[in-house]
Formats: C-alpha cells, sequence, structure tokens
C-alpha cells in the first residue's frame, strides 16, 4: 500500500492507495510543532480506525507547501513506516514541462495538481484549488503548466472581514438564500459565495482568452469547491481527490 501526503499551509491531507484505489484518506491540522511521535500517534490512531497497520505500508510519497513540517514528516516515515518518502521537488520526474519564470517558485501541490489534472482530463486544462490561497494552473494541449494566479484563500479574506469590520460577525460559509441579503448574516454570505464565484468566472474566462480557445476543462479541488463551483458558470467538474491522485501518478513515474 502507498501512503500519500498532501501538506497544505491549513491542514494536511492523507491517502493510502492499494494500487490504484483509494481505499481511505484523512484530514487533519498541519502543526509546525508537531513532533514525528506526535504525528505517529494520530496517523496510527486513524489508520487503527479503518483497520490498516502501518507495517503495510511499501512506499511514502509527500507533497508540502509548508517547509518546517518536513523534518517530522520525514522522520515519521524511517520510523514508523520504514521507508524513505519521496518527496515532490527538484530531481523528482513528474512528465509535466515547467514554463514558469522560476520553476522552483512554483508550489508543489500546483504541479501535483497539474499532473493529476492533464492525466485525466487532458489540455488544455485550467486547475482551481480552493485552499489556504485560491489558485489557478494552466495547462497546455502538450501538458506544459504555463502559470496561473495565486488570491486569498475564501477563509483568510473572510476571518480578515470579521477580524477588521468590528460590527461583523463570524458566519458559516454556505450558500446564501440570494444576493440580496435580508440580515447581516445572509450578507455576508452572499458576499463571499458570490463574490468567490464572480472571481472565478473572470479569472477562468482571462485564462481561456490567453489560451486562445474557449474548449478548455476547468476542473476545481479543495474543500469548499462544490459550494463555490456550484454557483459558477464556468467550472464544470469538482475533483475532490485530484491532488492525492497526482500524487498516486508521480509515485508510479518513479517507482524503480
Amino acid at each position: 500500500m502507498l501512503l500519500v501526503f498532501d501538506i497544505g499551509n491549513t491542514n494536511m491531507v492523507l491517502g493510502v492507495y492499494k494500487d490504484k484505489e483509494l481505499i481511505c484518506n484523512f484530514r487533519i491540522g498541519t502543526d509546525k510543532s508537531k513532533t514525528s511521535d506526535e504525528y505517529g500517534v494520530i496517523i496510527r490512531q486513524l489508520f487503527d480506525y479503518e483497520g490498516i497497520s502501518l507495517k503495510n505500508i511499501e512506499d511514502v510519497i509527500i507533497s508540502s507547501v509548508v517547509p518546517e513540517v518536513m523534518h517530522s514528516l520525514e522522520n515519521f516515515s524511517f520510523k514508523y513506516c520504514e521507508k524513505e518518502p519521496i518527496i515532490v521537488g527538484p530531481g523528482v520526474k513528474t512528465g509535466i514541462n515547467i514554463k514558469y519564470e522560476n520553476p522552483q517558485q512554483v508550489g508543489a501541490d500546483r504541479i501535483v495538481n497539474a499532473v493529476a489534472g492533464y492525466e485525466k482530463y487532458g489540455g488544455p486544462l485550467i486547475l482551481i484549488d480552493f485552499g489556504t490561497a485560491t489558485t489557478f494552473c494552466a495547462v497546455s494541449q502538450k501538458g506544459e503548466y504555463l502559470g496561473g494566479a495565486i488570491s486569498p484563500g475564501i477563509k483568510i479574506s473572510s476571518e480578515a472581514l470579521f477580524q477588521r469590520a468590528s460590527k461583523l460577525h463570524k458566519v458559516e460559509i454556505a450558500k446564501p438564500k440570494g444576493a440580496i441579503g435580508k440580515n447581516t448574516t445572509w450578507a455576508m454570505q452572499s458576499g463571499i459565495v458570490f463574490g468567490y464565484a464572480g472571481l472565478v468566472d473572470n479569472i477562468v474566462s482571462m485564462m481561456k482568452e490567453e489560451l486562445g480557445s474557449d474548449d478548455v476543462n476547468v476542473v476545481a479541488t479543495g474543500g469548499l469547491a462544490p459550494l463555490i463551483c456550484a454557483e459558477t458558470k464556468t467550472v464544470k467538474i469538482v475533483d475532490k481527490f485530484l491532488t492525492l491522485e497526482g500524487l498516486r501518478i508521480i509515485y508510479e513515474r518513479n517507482r524503480m
């Protein structure tokens, strides 16, 4: 079995593959202060719940945008899985030609998404990931990573609104009844959900124009993707486990 880690700034998502089948997945908070043993206890408990033993893990692959947790996770892999993990980064075969001014500046998660998106849906392709930041990535017909856009994530923007506006309170990020809010909660949900849907549609439309085609697959992933994309005009596919699938594909391309 293969253990895959997608490490984001807010959460890390773990998945276990048996061949090409994702048999279980977990989401836990990313904590820079946790040791390898603390992660070991948490992950073992999650595995026990699913009836999986860490001894059955044959390989580990990690994609991370948080360098501070890598020491703990690498040690976890060595100690609890007895495996040297594959770290997505320079020297790892992805099959994606990166057409960025400085390829090392492209987050590992964006490359992993591009690998999975192109493998599953072909190009040209626009990928949207609703994480701590909302990222947009463009992939050419030939499978080249062209670049993209980065905007503040929905939760970051919402938190800033709550903290900076004294009379506004925290609200659940949920679909409002309509655009014209009849109370403050409703009005804030309208601005957040419909505002981000408009942001997505505008950036996607501009990227399609720059790609020179309207026949572009637009795929979204991330926790809030289903909510926001249901209100967009341009996103047709929501792929919940796109990043985990990309990690599995990259592992296959690097397996000796």
